[in-house]
């Protein structure tokens, strides 16, 4: 029986690799260096950095064969690794491989990268591939069979249109083999069953009401007020607003809306919601760079600013908070975290870690694969360089404006009633 590496060695492989234009070098262990005041230059040296490892060898069914996997001791995560890995970095990314008209060298990189992972979702949703991905079996597969989801719908021109219909059978079996997994319906998971039956609506499958509307009905219904909703029951003080319960909630809505115009104000709501949040976390943004490390998955790094990151992208920020503020701040941000020895392994991997390598972070649900979330980060690179929040002038974000002195206005939470309806669709619409 031949190995992985033999199948891999096959010349009718590499030459089909190479007719469709995929590089085959390995990745390199450094982010390029950019020229301070760049800061989309700069971004665009963190997705190439974070994406080339992933795509490269998930195009060549190289990526179990490739990539580490590091975990805590026993927790046996490497059978959900690599779609996270992927499912996470197509979440983050795939705003930018949507953008039209670049040119340069960002062009270049862009054309590349849509290849691979035009390349990767085949190898990934094909079940004779060596790298067919877990869909269905742990509840894990659900979790990042719903950041895939998520990546085509915050891309379906080019991550789903231009797919092949075999290749678009295979991913829509795939989405639906997550439903293996029982509805979810206690903490913030109900939002991956409800993003998957968002995306296969998307892509003219019906769906079910159980793992859509009342998932999301069931989120709402977690509202604690001041933009934020509770993983559950009751609030919880980290990052899931940001990892999953705003991000997820905007994009189904808005699936939904373009369906039913009965979920407008459902729609709206959250959209203000998710705007107090945003504002929030500009504010959580330190003088230098640096931010609260609170609560579990922190090892996502500035993943965390995914709500702030996608109400940028959106254009929907608060008046009083500038686009280039947000910029020079998520930035900060990314430097610092970017930058720290130990980010990276020595062949271009993430590592576990908050500020550097740190596994002691990492919780048992960790793994290499789970830090792929941090692309979420670089939503606003799906921005042309034209648009205010890449071509204003570097601003100071609030934090520097009130530890400098500046006289602002106090901050005010968001007087909200928390009451919203969630209808059903139409089953004959379906």
């Amino acid at each position: 029986m031949k190995t992985r590496r033999d199948f891999f060695k096959s010349a009718a492989v590499i030459g089909a690799l190479g007719a469709a234009g995929l590089p085959l070098r390995a990745a390199e262990n450094k982010v390029e260096p950019v020229p301070v005041g760049d800061d989309r230059g700069y971004w665009i040296s963190v997705l190439e950095k974070i994406s080339r490892p992933v795509l490269e060898n998930l195009a060549r069914r190289e990526l179990r064969l490739k990539m580490p996997v590091e975990e805590q001791p026993g927790a046996k995560r490497a059978g959900f690794t690599h779609l996270e890995a992927f499912g996470r970095l197509l979440c983050g990314i795939g705003p930018w491989l949507a953008l039209e008209n670049l040119a340069g060298g960002e062009a270049k990189l862009q054309a590349e990268f849509i290849k691979l992972a035009h390349t990767s979702m085949d190898a990934a949703t094909d079940p004779q591939s060596p790298d067919f991905l877990n869909f269905s079996k742990g509840g894990q597969a659900l979790v990042d069979t719903a950041f895939l989801a998520q990546g085509l719908l915050r891309a379906p021109k080019i991550l789903w249109e231009p797919l092949e219909p075999r290749v678009k059978a295979q991913v829509i079996g795939a989405l639906k083999s997550s439903r293996e997994v029982p509805t979810p319906d206690r903490n913030n998971w109900v939002m991956f069953a409800a993003t998957v039956e968002a995306a296969l609506l998307e892509c003219g499958e019906p769906t079910r009401a159980d793992r859509l509307e009342d998932c999301v009905r069931k989120m709402l219904g977690w509202y604690a007020g001041d933009g934020a909703y509770g993983d559950g029951e009751f609030f919880h003080f980290d990052y899931y607003n940001s990892f999953v319960i705003h991000p997820m909630l905007l994009d189904v809505l808005a699936v939904l809306k373009k369906r039913d115009p009965g979920f407008a104000a459902t729609q709206a709501a959250e959209l203000s919601r998710a705007k107090r949040f945003a504002e929030i976390q500009e504010r959580l943004v330190a003088p230098d760079g640096t931010f609260p490390s609170i609560g579990r998955s922190t090892t996502y790094r500035f993943g965390a600013f995914q709500t702030l990151a996608q109400i940028s992208l959106l254009h929907e920020l608060p008046e009083k908070i500038g686009p280039a503020q947000v910029r020079c701040a998520l930035t900060a941000v990314i430097r610092k975290m970017i930058e720290a020895p130990g980010t990276f392994d020595a062949a271009g991997w993430l590592q576990i870690g908050f500020c550097g390598h740190q596994p002691a972070l990492g919780e048992n649900y960790i793994s290499t694969g789970s830090l792929y979330l941090c692309t979420a980060g670089l939503l606003p690179l799906g921005l042309p360089a034209a648009d205010p929040f890449w071509s204003a002038t570097a601003a100071r974000w609030t934090a520097q404006k009130l530890w400098s002195g500046e006289n602002l206005p106090a901050d005010h939470a968001l007087a909200d009633a928390g009451t919203v309806t969630v209808p059903a669709l139409p089953r004959g619409s379906l």
